[in-house]
């Protein structure tokens, strides 16, 4: 009875599907070897240009979100959206500086 069980696939239980996936590693791994590839991996500087991208998009919509709430709730349209967007914008260029000088001061 436990062999008609729902679910269960007879393929996962024969040794030779799961010795043929072995070797089938073995060879992939021995192949990457002999072709001398590596795993790519993210440098510093795609990682920096992430950081960046995310500080300056993070200032910009933060700012533009707080500016735009506190309009629609003081009924200041646009001035609070236009002053809050240009201190996210500030606040985004300030992070990146200090960012990519820290960066360079680590070398």
């Amino acid at each position: 009875m436990a062999a008609e069980e729902p679910g269960q696939d007879p393929a996962d239980e024969d040794a030779r599907i799961a010795s043929l996936e072995e070797r089938i590693a073995r060879a992939e791994h021995a192949e990457k070897v002999r072709q001398g590839a590596r795993e790519q991996q993210a440098d510093d500087g795609s990682r920096l240009g992430n950081r960046v991208l995310a500080e300056l998009i993070g200032g910009l919509v933060g700012g533009a979100l707080i500016g735009w709430v506190l309009d629609r709730l003081f009924g200041t349209s646009p001035w609070l959206l236009l002053v809050f967007l240009g201190l996210g914008i500030v606040a985004a260029f300030r992070n990146i500086i200090r960012l990519t000088t820290t960066k360079r001061s680590d070398r």
